[in-house]
Formats: structure tokens, C-alpha cells, sequence
């Protein structure tokens, strides 16, 4: 059995998570910092890390988000994560404990941040960067469709995630797909895991904060197990307590 702990947007706030006992694997699936200034995100790279790498779990994964504008202009780089014992990702593979991992930083356009692509260009981009089977796919941003509501400029509600993501990942059917991006709001709950009735893939959205409330954590991520080839969700984190 291998024991997952799925983690994303933390913002600054990753002080605040409890962090489970007997995991096996974490992997954070960006947004750790939160300034859009690349400079003072720099700092809060780097005080991430020197948290991430001394919790107890023995494997750490990392995928920046569009937050992390430190590490799309490399103030802060994939040896600094290695120097600390963590595993960056962009745009590759690692195995880990069995598993076949592939994590990207990449998503739709949207304002002036970090690793955004044009969405005409990701259905490409996607078949030539995920071109193998995999076990756990990561990126910053959901598929369309998993885990992914939020309102447009004019107040509807609307799922915003990446259409050629989800038809990718349909494609190969990892056991897995991690994410974040699209926190909780006042009345939208995106944090937790998801299973279609089509399919064999798990979503997870491991955001940890609601829009608006930064601060006070919604959620505690998504603690995940692998067992017999079977993912099962164990523990969805997010408390009445957490919400209130």
C-alpha cells in the first residue's frame, strides 16, 4: 500500500496544514507562493522549501503554479528543490515508488502569470509532453469538467479548466490526476476527489484555501492510498470547521 498526500495552493499558508502521519508520497501541485512580483515571490519560494523539505515524508514532488513567477524566470530552480531533497517537475517524468509521474506547470491563459499557455496551443502541447502511459499525472490546473466551477466576469457559473487536458488524460487513464487552481469560494466546493462514472481515473483538486478568506484553510488536501492497483480515496480533509 502507498499512502498519498495531495497538496496545492497553499499560498503562503502551508504552516497552517496538518500534516498526516505514515505518508508514503506528497506531492504539491503549485501555487505555494502568491506575490505576482517575481523578486518578493523569491522569498516566499524559499521559505516553502525550507518547510517542505523538513516535514517527514520521505518523497516530496514539486509543480510550480501560475503564482510561482519565481521559478518561470529562474530566481528560484529545479536544483534548489533537488538540493533539498525535493523533486521538481516541468514538463517530465520521474518513477517513485513503482509509480510513473508525470507533472506539468502549464495552464489556459488567463491574466499575466506564470507558465500560461494560449488554449489553442495546449491540445498539441499536452499529446507532446504526456506522450507515455503513466500512473499519476500532475498539473497546476484541473480538466475541464473535475473539480473546476467558478463565476465568469459576469457572475454565471462555469467550469474553467482545460478541455485538451481532460481529453488527454482520458486517453491515457492514469490512476491519477492531481491539481488545483481553482480554490473553493463562499459557496463552491472544489477541494476533494472525484470519481466519473466513465473511466478509471481519480481527480483530485488538493487547493487548500477559498477565495477571499487567504489565511484560514478550507481544506487539508486529499489523502489518497494505492492498493492492489485500485486507488480509493481514505480521507477527505475538509471539516464543517474548516468552512465555518
Amino acid at each position: 500500500m502507498i499512502r498519498i498526500w495531495h497538496i496545492s495552493d497553499t499560498h503562503g499558508y502551508h504552516k497552517l496544514l496538518d500534516i498526516p502521519n505514515n505518508i508514503d508520497l506528497v506531492i504539491h501541485s503549485g501555487d505555494a507562493s502568491n506575490s505576482r512580483d517575481p523578486y518578493n515571490n523569491e522569498s516566499e519560494m524559499r521559505r516553502f522549501i525550507d518547510w517542505y523539505k523538513d516535514i517527514n515524508v520521505k518523497h516530496k514532488i514539486y509543480v510550480a503554479g501560475n503564482h510561482d513567477t519565481s521559478i518561470e524566470i529562474k530566481l528560484v530552480t529545479k536544483k534548489d528543490f533537488e538540493d533539498a531533497g525535493i523533486i521538481y517537475l516541468e514538463n517530465e517524468y520521474v518513477n517513485v515508488l513503482g509509480l510513473k509521474i508525470f507533472g506539468s506547470p502549464h495552464t489556459p491563459q488567463f491574466g499575466q502569470w506564470a507558465f500560461m499557455k494560449d488554449r489553442v496551443k495546449l491540445e498539441r502541447f499536452w499529446r507532446k509532453a504526456m506522450n507515455e502511459d503513466c500512473d499519476i499525472v500532475v498539473t497546476h490546473g484541473p480538466p475541464k469538467g473535475a473539480l473546476d466551477k467558478s463565476y465568469d466576469k459576469n457572475g454565471n457559473m462555469e467550469h474553467c479548466g482545460d478541455r485538451s487536458l481532460f481529453n488527454r488524460i482520458r486517453e491515457i487513464e492514469p490512476g491519477l490526476s492531481l491539481f488545483g487552481h481553482i480554490h473553493n469560494t463562499d459557496d463552491i466546493i472544489n477541494a476533494g476527489v472525484l470519481k466519473f462514472s466513465v473511466g478509471e481515473t481519480l481527480y483530485s483538486n488538493g487547493s487548500v484555501v477559498t477565495d477571499g478568506k487567504f489565511g484560514k484553510l478550507s481544506s487539508n488536501g486529499n489523502l489518497i492510498e494505492k492498493n492492489s492497483s485500485l486507488w480509493q480515496r481514505l480521507k477527505r480533509y475538509t471539516t464543517q470547521a474548516f468552512l465555518s
